[in-house]
């Protein structure tokens, strides 16, 4: 069996604004129904493999949870990072909480937020590096190059692939850095090079006697992490000390490209890492004139463009467009050249420094409870609307600062106000002083809507005493 570990810590500013720090890619319905995060779990699931280990970060942890029980598949284990330190550390992390409980165990390293939509193949690539990985190689995926792509780092082979790039190991002849646009244009002429997917397979033994060798620092420092690191309902929280201690560094600098004992195994499928609105537009099947709508979208006239609108209550138009990339939020527009794809960054960046909350935080705001999107905000007030998931309560809590108003408009909620619990149905309301402890809850089995009406002089969501709370989070944390 085959464990994967799916790593989920990253941010995807390259997919501004429907990707944000507060609700990165991985966790969205970018290419369907589910989120890339649900797909990649999905994908690594049935014969051959066991269930996966998780590593994510604090405020991520119970929309991991959310999203794994959405396609029922249950996690080994979910270790959370004290901050990002890059891939390094993360796959370590998850090669020695796994060599704890099954040494010498085969662990399948996969980024979250790819698509892959041919299963099985890769699945039969998977198995057929699994020999070579109990054979004590560090196996890495190679993806058949469709283009001159300098996005991406590039693997050289030491034979050529076989037909149809069968997925047939073979010993690996170097990393390439990503390479600019007239080198990137003769990798994929010799036909020796493949695109690095950052998809690995390797038993514990073998990485971390890799890391022994080559970066025994950070061997060191996770598996004091590991050692010290806290159980949290379900989650092991990695202690923050000596994690916060480690470089920050990717697995390929840190041991791959040191090792003598590489293998590459060929991926011919459809696979994409959706690393920018570009490949978006590519992956979404342009039309006979190159565009792609997606959501309340209209092209005129347009060629090579992509329109996306996320809300239900827009309608976004091009007229006479091309080679342009528009996605519409409720709260920011991004237009650009889709030749400036990867220029994204530089535009949170920018909004980062004139504080623009848009840089990344979404309007809806993600908790383990549910979730709350602002409606209307004023100098004195604010209106919100609360989804409250089935069998959830927010924290026993009170507030400095503000009174709150509630109308429950779908379900049915419990209400803590001091010392009086009553059951407040949809159509009826409920009033919260200033200073009250208060609680909702959703005692039934569908989601509990209801719109707050704040008022007060200060209504930040840091304006909590927080009393009791089944999430164990401490004081001050929002919602």
């Amino acid at each position: 069996m085959i464990t994967p570990l799916l790593l989920c810590g990253g941010s995807g500013t390259r997919l501004w604004p429907l990707s944000r720090k507060s609700y990165p890619k991985q966790f969205t319905n970018l290419t369907g129904d589910e989120s890339l995060f649900q797909a990649s779990a999905r994908r690594l699931s049935g014969p051959g493999y066991d269930s996966p280990m998780v590593i994510t970060g604090s405020d991520f942890r119970f929309i991991v949870t959310e999203q794994l029980a959405g396609v029922e598949i249950a996690a080994a284990a979910t270790l959370i990072e004290p901050e990002g330190r890059n891939t390094a550390p993360a796959v370590l992390a998850g090669a020695l909480a796994l060599e704890a409980r099954a040494p010498g165990a085969l662990m399948l390293v996969a980024p979250s937020d790819h698509v892959i939509p041919d299963t099985d193949r890769f699945r039969e690539a998977v198995m057929a590096a699994a020999d070579a990985a109990r054979d004590g190689q560090l196996v890495t995926f190679g993806i058949a190059p469709t283009h001159a792509e300098t996005g991406y780092g590039w693997l050289e082979l030491t034979a050529a692939p076989g037909a149809d790039f069968a997925p047939v190991p073979q010993k690996l002849a170097s990393f390439v850095e990503k390479p600019d646009a007239a080198q990137a244009e003769a990798l994929l002429a010799d036909g020796m090079h493949l695109w690095n997917a950052g998809i690995f397979l390797f038993s514990t033994t073998a990485l971390i006697a890799a890391f022994e060798q080559h970066a025994p620092d950070i061997l060191a420092g996770v598996r004091a992490a590991l050692d010290e690191a806290e159980s949290d309902l379900g989650f092991t929280r990695l202690a923050p000390d000596p994690w916060s201690a480690l470089e920050d560094i990717s697995i390929d600098y840190a041991v791959m490209e040191r090792a003598d004992n590489l293998s590459v195994v060929p991926y011919g499928g459809a696979w994409s890492d959706l690393g920018g609105w570009d490949a978006v537009w590519r992956d979404g099947e342009p039309d006979d004139k190159g565009v792609v709508t997606s959501g309340p979208a209209t092209a005129l006239d347009c060629d090579g463009t992509l329109l996306r609108a996320e809300d239900g209550s827009q309608e976004l138009v091009g007229i006479g467009l091309t080679d342009i990339i528009a996605v519409a939020m409720p709260d920011a527009v991004l237009v650009a050249h889709k030749d400036r794809a990867q220029d994204v960054k530089k535009a949170v960046n920018a909004l980062k420094e004139k504080g623009a909350v848009q840089a990344e935080t979404l309007p809806r705001d993600y908790r383990p409870w549910g979730w709350y999107e602002s409606l209307v905000v004023g100098g004195r007030f604010q209106v919100k609307r609360i989804h409250v998931h089935p069998g959830a309560a927010l924290s026993l809590q009170s507030h400095h600062h503000r009174s709150e108003h509630w109308i429950v408009v779908e379900g049915t909620a419990r209400v803590t106000v001091d010392d009086e619990v009553k059951l407040v149905t949809e159509n009826q309301s409920v009033y919260i002083p200033l200073g009250a402890v208060h609680r909702m809850e959703n005692p039934g089995k569908l989601p509990m809507v209801l719109i707050e009406v704040q008022t007060g002089a200060y209504l930040g969501e840091d304006d909590i005493i927080r009393y009791e709370d089944v999430y164990a989070r401490g004081q001050g944390a929002k919602g």
